[in-house]
């Protein structure tokens, strides 16, 4: 088997319906599975699974066994010679993985490859590619630093070396996995990403940020900047700091007190809200039933229209829209200011999407 895509879902039901139905079109051609770990979600979504997905392998956990834990689990039951870790609150293009199949066979001493994210809004990520947050790069980033924290040397668009990767989406040979071994279970949520792509440094492997194909992490989903943020943000760290580098009490205190300043700091997360008087502008013509149940529609007679008003809509439905198509448009659309964007699902009754990198996203059903 060429591929294994391994997805650790915990409460995301609606989002993980998306990932699964993006996914299972990026391996039409390709011999692959998909392994779904459900770390005990209160919500119904191994329900769901089992339900609209029944070649996918589920694992239910009784517990909530963090993000290493949860991911360890999947790869221990995959079968393929690579790895996709993937979130759930992603949307893969149709020829991600074929992509990246085609850059990394043959590819001597190959460590992991990452792809750039872009977030619900369609804007890029920059943690899709990163240097080793050594102490000095890390203080200088809670205090407001990013220069070297971030690997700006490589263009977005573009392809090249570097260390670090984000754990959203990671695509990896098992063997590769499997002799570092795996995600580093001390960590439950916070830095385990950083930790294995550093792992694989140290193990002489090369790392690659591969910008050639796109993905969308909707990341308010998984990574919820609540009350508890900072405090297991420094607990990670502390773990990382104390394995791979030495232990500095005044370094300890400072960049506590840096991380507590930045979270009392960080600017709110202004919500959307969709007023009764926009404009509404939808990617295909929809079902009347729907219209009916959201304000003041306006009709447009093309899947995707060039220019379009600000405080706007738009809605991709994914009866009639590939997901290269819809992530283009949105990383077009995302220079344009005021624009919220909404997926709809084929033979789904919800509508879906998410403006905020710290706060969950907005479910619609209809």
């Amino acid at each position: 088997m060429k591929l294994s895509v391994i997805i650790l879902n915990y409460n995301v039901r609606y989002f993980l319906e998306l990932c699964l139905k993006s996914v299972e079109a990026a391996i039409a051609d390709i011999d692959a599975e998909i392994i779904v770990i459900d770390n005990n979600s209160p919500d119904d979504s191994c329900a769901m699974v089992k339900e609209l997905f029944p070649s996918v392998e589920l694992i239910e956990n009784k517990d909530n066994s963090g993000f290493s834990k949860g991911n360890n689990i999947g790869v221990a039951q995959a079968k393929g010679e690579y790895l996709c870790i993937l979130n759930p609150d992603t949307i893969v293009a149709e020829d991600t993985f074929t992509k990246l199949i085609k850059f990394t066979d043959g590819k001597d001493n190959l460590g992991i490859v990452g792809c750039q994210l872009i977030d619900g809004k369609g804007n890029f990520l920059p943690e899709s590619k990163r240097n080793v947050p050594t102490p000095k790069v890390s203080l200088k980033k809670v205090l407001g630093s990013t220069n070297d924290y971030y690997a700006n040397h490589i263009e977005t668009e573009s392809t090249g070396k570097v260390d670090i990767l984000v754990g959203a989406f990671m695509w990896l040979k098992k063997n590769v996995y499997d002799v570092v071994g795996g995600f580093d279970e001390d960590y439950f949520m916070y830095g385990e990403d950083i930790d294995l792509s550093y792992k694989v440094v140290k193990a002489g492997y090369d790392n690659f940020y591969f910008g050639e194909t796109t993905v969308i992490h909707f990341k308010g989903e998984s990574t919820l900047k609540d009350s508890k943020y900072a405090k297991r943000f420094y607990g990670a760290m502390q773990i990382f700091y104390k394995k791979h580098f030495k232990q500095n009490l005044l370094f300890n205190a400072v960049v506590w007190v840096g991380i507590k300043m930045a979270h009392f700091l960080r600017k709110n997360t202004v919500e959307v809200k969709i007023k009764s008087n926009q404009s509404y502008l939808y990617s295909v013509d929809f079902d009347p039933i729907l219209v009916e149940q959201l304000p003041n529609p306006t009709h447009i007679e093309n899947t995707i229209q060039d220019n379009i008003e600000n405080n706007s809509l738009i809605v991709y439905d994914f009866k009639m829209l590939i997901s290269s198509i819809v992530i283009a448009d949105m990383k077009q659309k995302s220079k344009q200011e005021n624009i919220v964007f909404r997926f709809l699902l084929k033979n789904s009754k919800f509508i879906l999407g998410s403006d905020s990198a710290t706060n969950r996203g907005e479910v619609l059903h209809f």
